[in-house]
């Protein structure tokens, strides 16, 4: 199956969700949805549906034996496998906790599962959806579309990788180590270290000035690659080179005018406005 993670945010909670391209379904995580349920922390809603989750096996509840897991990004930044469940089942499961977030709770899984295929059909309503979630983050609008933007230019250069001949994953992450290391000196792990990150999102955290910077490399070695037309890994690690290669240059340009470093250690905690932080905690 192929399935592609995403947060969802239910009021102020974070939902860790699965889209499964094959079935057309979407998997949550029940640990999370039990903390939205009984309005409890991580580690309490791990206990509460350990206990559930025991009662109704001994049940023999069909719906638990069925459950699948997924590795989620968990609390301590590690990978760790949780139950999931798809639509239908979390319905189940929802009926035996007792909770009046219950009803507003499944109204909004109908939500998110007829989104999913409205976009599919319309994918501007993606592009909706992603400046919605940032700014009930608290980005500021000129980050969010600079953001969105380069959302935009990242396709396309994934796209052009995929003419290419080559598939997501290793492949696709070697040749963005290449491009971060061209125009920044460092490779994507090495750049969340720098920032204090773990799992989260580089890209989610970086500068107006780092997302420009990092647009002009991947849109750099994408019309490179168009003019070129490579084939295969070895050909396409050279373009990439270049496309760093000459955003090192401009961000270099730009650090002589400012008098300082465009490659910054801050993160999403400092980029989300003061009064943007206030009005959120107060939603």
């Amino acid at each position: 199956m192929t399935k592609k993670q995403t947060i969802q945010l239910f009021e102020e909670h974070k939902v860790r969700t699965a889209w499964d391209s094959d079935t057309e379904k979407w998997f949550f995580s029940v640990i999370d949805v039990v903390a939205v349920l009984t309005d409890s922390d991580y580690q309490t809603a791990r206990k509460y549906w350990k206990v559930l989750k025991g009662r109704l096996i001994k049940e023999g509840n069909e719906l638990v034996t069925n459950c699948y897991q997924l590795k989620f990004l968990a609390p301590d930044g590690k990978r760790r496998l949780t139950d999931v469940a798809d639509t239908q089942q979390l319905f189940r499961i929802i009926q035996t906790i007792p909770s009046p977030k219950a009803e507003p709770f499944k109204q909004w899984m109908a939500r998110v599962a007829a989104l999913r295929l409205d976009q599919m059909q319309d994918p501007e309503l993606s592009i909706d959806q992603a400046m919605a979630d940032y700014r009930r983050l608290g980005y500021s609008e000129a980050w969010i579309n600079q953001r969105i933007k380069s959302i935009e230019v990242r396709k396309h250069l994934t796209d052009e990788w995929k003419r290419a001949g080559l598939e997501e994953g290793p492949q696709f992450a070697t040749l963005t180590d290449i491009i971060y290391r061209g125009w920044s000196g460092l490779t994507a792990k090495e750049y969340k270290q720098y920032k204090g990150l773990k799992k989260e999102n580089l890209r989610d955290n970086m500068t107006d000035l780092e997302i420009a910077i990092n647009m002009l490399a991947e849109a750099t070695t994408t019309q490179i690659s168009k003019n070129e037309n490579p084939r295969g890994m070895s050909e396409s690690i050279g373009i990439a080179r270049r496309g760093g290669h000459t955003a090192r240059t401009a961000r270099e340009a730009a650090e002589r005018e400012i008098g300082q470093s465009v490659v910054s250690r801050e993160n999403a905690k400092s980029l989300i406005a003061p009064e943007e932080k206030k009005l959120l905690k107060n939603q």
